[in-house]
């Protein structure tokens, strides 16, 4: 972004930030030797940090986070799509300014999203023409999006409770099944608090994308990484952030559950992983050198 720095930071073993490196990355401002008696503001604007990440699940301290933010008279921003709908989501426990949401993500329509504005925080329109929403965007709303996200937000909420207790419960299966059946297999992240639909499994010795089709004809669909990396030839930047050699992260796959995933779909899972991982081991020379290493 033009005239604008950019600081990042890293995460642990399981993709969690350390708030307190959030707070030794804002940039201290200057005081005006006007105005003595005003207090030092930081030249660092806005923090903004992904509520539950997409590839593991993993869900970050957003609450300590956000109150270094509040000491300090930053902006506070979470991308919430990958939570909303999972989890349970407050903005005044969570201290965030703004907060932006996917509708599609909670069963409502697609191409429709919201912004949640803290009042009090100043924006700065970015397109021109009109006064729609507010005077922050020009154009005719989508209605029947709108109304759809709503209607599934409310769905969400009533839901959320047994939801996330029947998720949670197949998704363990899941894990719990293939940690089982299959050897040298781990769960990235899986120490973490995380979202409950989302597991990212690494199977040693073996390319993910062969799995992925190998897994496919047989009727499962699952990725190598997010769905909007789909196509990507390097390594999923997420499974590197984590520690995770090229080899390890290539080796990687998401499972992604829903509402509508059944436990009979969860057994029909762990008869064909395991049989499709056996399968494509015996044929890798990747693996078959770990093994003789091992």
């Amino acid at each position: 972004m033009l005239g604008v720095q950019v600081t990042y930071l890293s995460v642990d073993r399981d993709g969690l930030i350390d708030p307190e490196s959030v707070r030794k990355a804002i940039q201290s401002g200057r005081a005006d030797p006007n105005l003595p008696e005003a207090p030092v503001l930081p030249t660092t604007t806005v923090i903004t940090v992904m509520h539950a990440n997409n590839e593991l699940g993993t869900v970050q301290p957003l609450e300590k986070i956000g109150r270094i933010a509040k000491e300090h008279r930053v902006y506070f921003h979470t991308d919430a799509v990958q939570s909303a709908g999972k989890i349970p989501i407050d903005v005044n426990a969570l201290n965030v300014d703004l907060l932006s949401l996917s509708g599609h993500k909670l069963y409502a329509p697609k191409g429709v999203g919201a912004l949640y504005i803290r009042t009090g925080t100043r924006l700065r329109q970015l397109l021109y023409g009109g006064h729609h929403q507010r005077g922050f965007r020009p154009g005719t709303e989508n209605v029947a999006g709108i109304v759809g996200l709503g209607k599934a937000a409310e769905i969400a909420r009533a839901s959320l409770a047994s939801d996330s207790q029947h998720i949670s419960m197949l998704r363990d299966k899941l894990e719990r099944g293939l940690l089982e059946r299959v050897p040298h297999v781990r769960v990235n992240g899986g120490l973490a608090p995380r979202t409950p639909n989302t597991t990212n499994i690494m199977f040693a010795g073996i390319e993910g994308e062969a799995l992925v089709i190998a897994l496919d004809l047989k009727g499962l669909a699952c990725s190598v990484g997010a769905a909007c990396s789909s196509g990507a030839v390097e390594p999923s930047h997420v499974l590197t952030a984590i520690d995770l050699s090229q080899e390890e992260a290539k080796s990687s796959l998401r499972f992604s559950l829903g509402r509508h995933t059944t436990e009979s779909e969860i057994d029909f899972a762990l008869e064909i992983i395991p049989a499709a991982v056996t399968q494509l081991r015996a044929i890798s020379p990747t693996y078959r050198k770990e093994a003789a290493a091992r």
